[in-house]
């Protein structure tokens, strides 16, 4: 991806899979804000544990030093444009609804990420 490059994708698409337990969960967001501040449309698709860093109250309780406390980085992604998506198996599977997520999630299915990939967008996994 370079910038001379005409339609090249200015788009990242980051796969969260770990949760409040796991220390990928804060690099994840470091990363996706990252993006932001290089000037790509971020997404962040959490899957399985991943949709437990978005439940209310949840988010308030996880950092992992020295990064910045979880609750502070998803606030910062979600200010400065980034979009994020809950899997919608996961959030059932654990008995979630929308109402048990923070402000700014939404409940989506794997096809939006699809269609960011068919797109050109690069992804990263965590």
């Amino acid at each position: 991806m370079t910038d001379s490059s005409a339609g090249a994708s200015r788009e990242l698409v980051v796969l969260v899979t770990r949760g409040t337990d796991h220390e990928l969960s804060s690099v994840a967001f470091t990363v996706a804000c990252g993006g932001i501040t290089s000037g790509l449309k971020v997404y962040a698709f959490l899957v399985s544990s991943g949709v437990d860093l978005v439940r209310r109250k949840a988010v308030d309780v996880t950092q992992v030093p020295p990064l910045d406390p979880l609750k502070s980085l998803i606030d910062d992604f979600l200010a400065r444009g980034g979009t994020i998506w809950a899997c919608p198996p996961c959030v059932k599977a654990r008995g979630y609804t929308q109402d048990d997520l923070i402000p700014g999630v939404t409940i989506q299915g794997a096809s939006a990420m699809h269609e960011r990939l068919k797109a050109g967008a690069a992804t990263l996994s965590f």
